[in-house]
């Protein structure tokens, strides 16, 4: 037995291209592309909810050191999932341009040759027609029913539905223009959220933002220069269902910063846009406007305070913190629109709107925590180290003395969560997507078939189904039907 060869270096590299390259390699990297973005979706993320991680960090902090160290927290940025990617995108290519270029090369191709042995296809028939006239009869209802010919001394070869490929082909390069655009979205785009009161401004500067993450190439001075400030916001219910029906966000905005302000309306489905830029209205609550005195009557704190929704109802939870006072106070409250109460909710909200506005607050003095260096929700106040000194409701206008100081529930803003978004990549992944789907429905609807005519002592017809799908046998019936005629 002789010995085999070894492998080159080279010949190893091939191996390992045409692996690399085969669909079936292509279809496992696209599986684990999926699977490796679960955990995204399951754990918080770095640049989405800092917040959560950090209280995911608090609440096990084993668990969560192990995690961060193979970077479940930064999935979407982790070399794991960046291999994924960049795998997956080099497989499509060496997959699909090769077939590409043999396809377009192929278009203007001729149908091959008419077998020698027609008997053995798998749609067979004889005609008891003309020879004379067979291929010219042919020839005229295949060319009525949109087959490529090819017409030899006794044989006509014709193929039909070769867009199939061209389905199958656009539907993969779609894929390839998709994992572009998300790529340069990625890379090129950055993601911020500011929440703002009716009457507050926003300047398009890291600053501004509640969260802000940016692209690997993106910096702070690639953010297009714009400015708006928040004039109304209307948000209007079905007062049979309390559902919304509609949500109008009115601002002024001018773009470049310092330029004439003009009026714009941002909606749900209709957000502001700049460029590449498109600022969305995501989300909308209630600030209640308090003010804070101490004990020697000074003021130390006053204005709106965003609360976060808990039900459609608008029923809010939030938190006001008074790091100035001695001690420090802090006030857990729940901020109810349309106040009503029951024996086992106790008080919830009866509808969006703000009709009977009543703010909830539980008095809690003692240390708030904001020196830990420990980062911390706005929303939330630590009151493990903290005793509660008093517990009201009020109304508009009400007053509470908790001894400390007191409390002036004053009022009620609106809030809204502005949603800034700068994907370059976006357009051009919808159009991926538009004709990744077009080339979808061209591949499995398309017919691709073949059918030879050969003349002799008889007429014989064969065809071929490509793809398996029905017809075939009907065609030849009707082109039988034409010859006998």
């Amino acid at each position: 037995m002789s010995d085999i060869p070894e492998l080159s270096s080279v010949g190893v590299l091939r191996w390992i291209w045409r692996q690399l390259t085969s669909m079936r390699v292509a279809l496992i990297l696209l599986l684990l592309l999926g699977v490796a973005a679960i955990p995204g979706s399951i754990f918080p993320q770095r640049t989405q909810n800092p917040m959560k991680v950090q209280e995911f960090f608090t609440q096990n902090p084993g668990l969560a050191k192990w995690m961060d160290a193979i970077k479940l927290f930064d999935v979407y940025s982790s070399p794991w999932f960046s291999a994924i990617y960049l795998l997956l995108f080099i497989s499509l290519v060496g997959c699909v341009l090769p077939r590409t270029f043999s396809h377009l090369k192929a278009v203007g191709a001729q149908p091959p040759l008419t077998p020698k042995f027609l008997d053995r296809m798998e749609f067979y028939a004889t005609v008891n027609g003309n020879p004379a006239v067979a291929l010219d009869k042919s020839e005229k209802w295949l060319k009525k029913n949109r087959f490529r010919i090819r017409r030899e001394e006794n044989s006509i070869s014709a193929e039909k539905g070769y867009l199939r490929e061209t389905g199958n082909l656009l539907f993969h390069l779609s894929l390839l223009l998709i994992l572009v655009a998300v790529g340069v979205g990625s890379l090129f785009g950055s993601k911020g959220e500011a929440i703002l009161n009716v009457g507050e401004r926003f300047i398009n500067t890291p600053t501004s933002y509640d969260t802000l993450s940016f692209g690997k190439f993106q910096s702070e001075g690639s953010l297009i220069p714009f400015s708006l400030k928040v004039t109304d916001f209307v948000a209007t219910y079905d007062p049979a269902t309390n559902a919304p029906t509609d949500y109008k966000l009115t601002v002024s905005a001018s773009n470049p910063i310092g330029s004439k302000e003009e009026t714009k309306i941002i909606k749900v489905n209709s957000p502001l846009t700049y460029a590449s830029t498109k600022i969305y209205l995501q989300a909308n609550g209630y600030s209640p406007v308090v003010a804070i005195h101490d004990k020697s009557g000074k003021l130390v704190f006053e204005g709106p305070v965003a609360f976060l929704p808990q039900d459609a109802n608008l029923t809010s939870l939030g938190a006001i913190k008074v790091p100035d006072m001695s001690p420090q106070i802090g006030f857990v409250a729940t901020f109810v629109p349309t106040a009503a109460r029951d024996s086992k909710r106790g008080a919830f909200s009866a509808y969006p709107e703000a009709l009977d506005p009543r703010l909830l607050v539980s008095v809690w003095a003692g240390n708030l925590g904001l020196d830990s260096g420990i980062p911390q929700s706005v929303y939330r106040i630590d009151t493990s180290k903290m005793t509660r000194i008093g517990l009201k409701s009020l109304g508009l206008n009400q007053t509470y003395n908790f001894g400390e100081g007191t409390i002036t529930f004053e009022g009620v803003k609106s809030w809204v969560n502005l949603q800034i978004v700068d994907d370059p990549g976006k357009m051009y992944a919808l159009l991926g997507a538009i004709l990744a789907v077009l080339g979808l429905l061209i591949s499995l609807f398309t017919r691709q078939r073949r059918i030879w005519i050969k003349i002799g002592d008889t007429v014989e017809i064969a065809g071929l189904a490509k793809n398996g799908m029905t017809g075939l046998k009907e065609e030849i019936d009707q082109l039988s039907k034409e010859l006998k005629g």
